[in-house]
Order: C-alpha cells, then sequence, then structure tokens
C-alpha cells in the first residue's frame, strides 16, 4: 500500500531538472518516466518518487493523485 506522504510528494514535488523542470511529478509523461528507469532513476529520494510516479502511472492511479496536488492535507 502507498503511503498517504508518498502520495502527496509525488503530486507536490517539482521535477528539479532536465526537460520539465518545474512540472509536478506526477504530470511528467509516462514516456519520460519509462526512459528513465531503462537508463536508471535519480539516486534518493527523488528517483524513489519518480518510480512510485511511474507506477501510479502504469497502473492508472492518476486519479488517486489529483485531490492532494492542491489540498491542505
Amino acid at each position: 500500500m502507498f503511503e498517504k506522504q508518498y502520495l502527496i510528494e509525488v503530486a507536490r514535488t517539482p521535477m528539479p531538472f532536465g526537460k520539465y523542470t518545474g512540472r509536478a511529478l506526477i504530470d511528467l509523461p509516462e514516456e519520460y518516466l519509462l526512459w528513465f528507469s531503462q537508463k536508471g532513476f535519480p539516486e534518493g529520494r527523488l528517483g524513489q518518487l519518480m518510480a512510485l510516479t511511474l507506477e501510479i502511472k502504469v497502473e492508472g492511479l492518476q486519479g488517486v493523485i489529483t485531490p492532494l496536488k492542491q489540498s491542505n492535507t
């Protein structure tokens, strides 16, 4: 099961570099995340969150994240 804090981070953490700088992780294209999964996700928390984001997208669960983007939880 996903922890709520991880889901909130996926919804609100901006991509810190690259073509999609500033875009929330959940808003990254699936193809971009798949590319990282093949080449290797960044080290640390960002990589973990990107891998989780890919898993959420592959499973079609983006709707779970949408309410967390602006919520004050």
